[in-house]
């Protein structure tokens, strides 16, 4: 066994152990808003529930290790003590990792992952419409953990208000575990989910994806397309070229020959197929042609 304390590791180092170690891990999709009211969307994985009564959740938006910065998320629950988490399913978990991107202040992730704002009942910040399951939280205390990069911050939340979708619940309104499909983090690019095991995700691009909202139309509305097809196509840095386009058309013309003609109904359907095998470039080609 290969043994190590916390000060022989660096930071780095030693935030990939724990991550790899302590997994899988639920996710707090946190809506918040900031004092002049723009949205803000945020996964975060050092997360859980910690009492019935009263009903407290706890997450925890830990200062950059690169940098020693904080997020948006943390800045926005200590000055409106309001936030909305909302639990991830397999469906939606594409377009919730591209809202992990560093995207500039005031931009809205909410319209890059193309996920819909659900006004809250009690509180300021949006809910997330697609999400099964979204939780109300007025922000009762926050503990600062350290003043490094890879602290941690506890937002200590108090349920106000619980939304549940009927179609996670049974016949005598408790929650079907295998209907809400549930997803959780774990080390490096893996997820987790609940029924189904590991599988993996690239980590949002550095250079920050195009999003949802920089889509054509006919994609970003597409009947065809699901959130996660979505959420894969807009972590790209920009769209492929009309010459990559058009060679691409040619190379499958011989095993598609009506590709040239295809309606985008069909291409879409295409499209999602090569998805399926994580191969983004080829839909965006074939999508674009």
């Amino acid at each position: 066994m290969v043994s190590f304390t916390p000060k022989d590791l660096t930071t780095g180092i030693l935030h990939s152990y724990l991550l790899s170690a302590i997994a899988p891990r639920p996710i707090a999709f946190a809506s918040t808003i900031d004092a002049e009211g723009n949205p803000n969307l945020s996964p975060f994985s050092f997360f859980n529930v910690f009492s019935a009564n009263p009903p407290i959740l706890i997450f925890s938006p830990a200062r950059r290790v690169r940098d020693n910065t904080i997020k948006h998320t943390l800045e926005n629950v200590e000055t409106t003590k309001e936030v909305v988490i909302n639990v991830v399913n397999f469906d939606m978990v594409h377009q919730m990792s591209l809202t992990s991107t560093e995207y500039p202040e005031n931009v809205n992730e909410f319209t890059k992952a193309g996920l819909t704002m659900l006004p809250s009942d009690l509180i300021k910040p949006f809910r997330v419409a697609e999400s099964p399951i979204q939780l109300e939280c007025k922000v009762t205390e926050i503990v600062h953990l350290g003043t490094e990069g890879g602290a941690g911050n506890l937002v200590i939340c108090e349920v106000v208000k619980l939304h549940i979708t009927e179609d996670v619940l049974n016949d005598d309104q408790t929650i079907n575990q295998e209907a809400l499909d549930l997803v959780a983090r774990a080390g490096g690019s893996y997820y987790s989910r609940a029924k189904k095991g590991f599988f993996e995700i690239p980590k949002p691009l550095a250079t920050m994806g195009i999003g949802v909202d920089n889509m054509p139309d006919h994609v970003k509305n597409s009947m065809i397309l699901t959130g996660n097809n979505l959420g894969m196509l807009g972590n790209v840095e920009a769209l492929p070229s009309k010459d990559e386009v058009n060679k691409f058309v040619e190379d499958i013309s011989e095993r598609y020959p009506d590709i040239k003609t295809a309606s985008h109904r069909e291409k879409h359907k295409l499209a999602r197929n090569y998805l399926s095998f994580g191969d983004v470039k080829s839909a965006w080609k074939l999508l674009l042609s």
